[in-house]
């Protein structure tokens, strides 16, 4: 039987949230209506904002220190870029020449985003697991930013980059949430 979303660790929310995000791209790469290509690529948006949320505020400084740094780097550019196609896909629609092309884009950067998380043996998640990190402790307080991410989303806030030129890159290098002065792009 499987574990429910509650029942979990840190590692396996991740993995189950990678999941529901390739499941969302598969159906929209499947459909032809507008309407639901719409509805999926703001599914898609949502689900990976507060993916991001989770990570960016919860699990990466959990792990910085205690895994390859330039995994962790790596990690903050990648889910940046994968940020900025996010807005773009949110502020267009279907109707337009290249929302496909974003929305396609976008499943292929996550889908390398995620298997370098998910790697076996030189991946985020198994050197995590390696560090001996509170998977369980983690768990509990991803669950409970999720939660206020979900709203803070579902309102329309944007996805805010922190790595890119101009952003407040510090927030990144040392793991802390974005303050009020950073800028979304």
């Amino acid at each position: 039987m499987a574990q429910s979303y509650e029942e979990m660790d840190a590692i396996a929310m991740l993995k189950a949230d990678h999941r529901v995000v390739e499941e969302l791209f598969e159906k929209f790469e499947q459909t032809n209506g507008k309407a639901t290509k719409q509805r999926l690529a703001e599914q898609i948006c949502l689900e990976l904002k507060v993916h991001t949320a989770i990570e960016e505020e919860v699990f990466y400084p959990a792990c910085r220190g205690k895994i390859e740094d330039d995994l962790v780097n790596e990690a903050y550019v990648e889910h940046d870029s994968a940020k900025l196609l996010i807005n773009e896909i949110e502020a267009g629609g279907p109707e337009e020449d290249f929302y496909d092309a974003k929305v396609k884009v976008l499943s292929e950067m996550i889908e390398h985003h995620v298997e370098e998380e998910e790697k076996r043996s030189e991946g985020m998640f198994s050197q995590a697991r390696a560090a001996g990190l509170d998977m369980d402790l983690l768990a509990d307080q991803m669950r409970a930013r999720k939660a206020t991410a979900m709203e803070e989303f579902q309102a329309g806030k944007p996805a805010e980059t922190r790595t890119l030129h101009g952003d407040d890159v510090e927030s990144a290098l040392t793991d802390q949430p974005l303050g009020d002065g950073a800028g979304a792009r």
